[in-house]
């Protein structure tokens, strides 16, 4: 049974309401450091990473470390937002992140699809260093829960799974603490 590490990104430059793609901040970066260091004899493994700049860059140490290179796999990327305009971005998240994806629009259950689809695939141990959604997806389909949020991940937290190909065990739950996007 594949291991998945799901990392949430290090804290990022600017919010979710004030850039569509920060990379990191000093203390972003010094979590990517520290997350690194915790899972490097772990390794190496495969690493995937989003498109976005605060999870490649929370990847690189841990590259560096273990002299490869992270996959890009969008399918492990951001909740879309239905808007790139920032102001109204940032007031759709909240309501979205307090909801169940019963509520949700067809176009968000199918942005959690390919999430559940993409890791579902993993055939090996991994590191998947994602977003705060994203890894609250794969939670949900392991306890069964169908909030939009039923745990807040801090930033570099590491969310533990095991796969079947067909469904997620938690393995272990990632540090949390308040977040910025709620």
């Amino acid at each position: 049974m594949p291991r998945l590490t799901l990392v949430r990104h290090g804290r990022a430059a600017a919010g979710w309401g004030d850039d569509l793609d920060p990379g990191l901040d000093d203390l972003g970066r010094a979590q990517a450091e520290s997350v690194a260091k915790a899972l490097e004899e772990q390794g190496p493994l495969p690493i995937i990473v989003s498109p976005l700049r605060r999870t490649r860059e929370t990847a690189a140490p841990l590259e560096a470390r273990w002299q490869s290179t992270a996959t890009v796999d969008p399918a492990v990327g951001e909740i879309p937002s239905p808007s790139e305009d920032l102001a109204e971005r940032a007031g759709w998240l909240g309501p979205v992140m307090r909801s169940s994806w019963d509520d949700q629009p067809p176009e968000l259950h199918a942005w959690r699809q390919r999430v559940l689809d993409a890791l579902l695939a993993i055939n090996e141990d991994t590191v998947v260093v994602t977003h705060f959604v994203a890894i609250n997806v794969a939670y949900g389909a392991a306890t069964k829960d169908s909030r939009v949020t039923c745990f807040a991940p801090d930033n570099c937290s590491r969310t533990v799974f095991d796969s079947d190909g067909k469904t997620f065990t938690l393995v272990e739950t990632g540090g949390q603490a308040e977040t910025r996007v709620l």
